[in-house]
């Protein structure tokens, strides 16, 4: 897994790239909370180059919405690929998470 930062418009942009699993879900949400720390409460989860997301990523996604929340501050997930979508689905994080096509359509909805 590999996770790059960065700023659009007052807004963070997470892409994960590769697995977001048991092995690296501890990592994805030091990252995040750490980001969260710095007052930082809009984001966007870019999940484009993501080819795996297990129950723990799932977690990590959670604890970022709620964080999120608390901040009164907004999370969009964007890019998914089918696979990951169909475990959003699944699990019904899609009725519960606001997500775009890709970043530059969730970018444009700030």
């Amino acid at each position: 897994m590999n996770i790059v930062t960065t700023e659009s418009g007052g807004v963070t942009v997470m892409a994960i790239e590769g697995r977001l699993d048991g092995i690296h879900a501890s990592e994805a949400e030091s990252a995040f909370l750490k980001l969260a720390a710095e007052g930082r409460s809009r984001f966007v989860l870019d999940f484009k180059d993501m080819v795996y997301i297990s129950s723990a990523g799932l977690r990590v996604v959670l604890v970022a919405a709620k964080k999120v929340r608390s901040l009164q501050g907004r999370l969009i997930c964007a890019g998914m690929s089918d696979q990951v979508r169909d475990v959003f689905e699944m699990s019904g994080f899609l009725s519960i998470l606001e997500t775009a096509a890709g970043t530059d359509e969730a970018l444009s909805l700030f």
